[in-house]
């Protein structure tokens, strides 16, 4: 069973529900167990972010979040969990099925916790 199949990888993901429906995020996974991630839904638009009310660089990609360590747990062969805790207070537990290309996740902070689901693919290395 392969122990890590996030670490040094970019995967993006769309969700389908929840609060982040039709949203789509560009996570990047660090050899030294760190994550940043952007959304990439909004990349040919230059407007504030719904997160953070953040402002896109002046390419029109949205910034980078800062970075933040993050923990991932082989389920299976097939499945895997990786979870991080963001500056904002946030903390994302996604459950990662590389079969099927599915991810349901789970955020959460000290006021609320929600569900989405989605769907995501490894992105290719340029």
């Amino acid at each position: 069973m392969e122990s890590d199949r996030v670490r040094g990888k970019t995967i993006r993901w769309t969700y389908a529900d929840g609060p982040m429906a039709d949203r789509g995020f560009e996570h990047t996974f660090g050899v030294d167990g760190t994550v940043t991630w952007r959304r990439t839904d909004r990349e040919n638009k230059n407007t504030k972010s719904a997160i953070n009310n953040q402002q896109t660089q002046k390419t029109g990609k949205p910034q980078t979040e800062p970075k933040a360590k993050y923990q991932v747990a082989p389920v299976n062969d097939d499945v895997s969990v990786v979870s991080y805790l963001s500056a904002s207070g946030y903390t994302l537990t996604s459950v990662l099925d590389f079969v099927s290309g599915t991810v349901v996740s789970f955020a959460s902070n000290e006021k609320e916790l929600v569900q989405q689901r989605g769907v995501f693919e490894v992105a290719e290395r340029v």
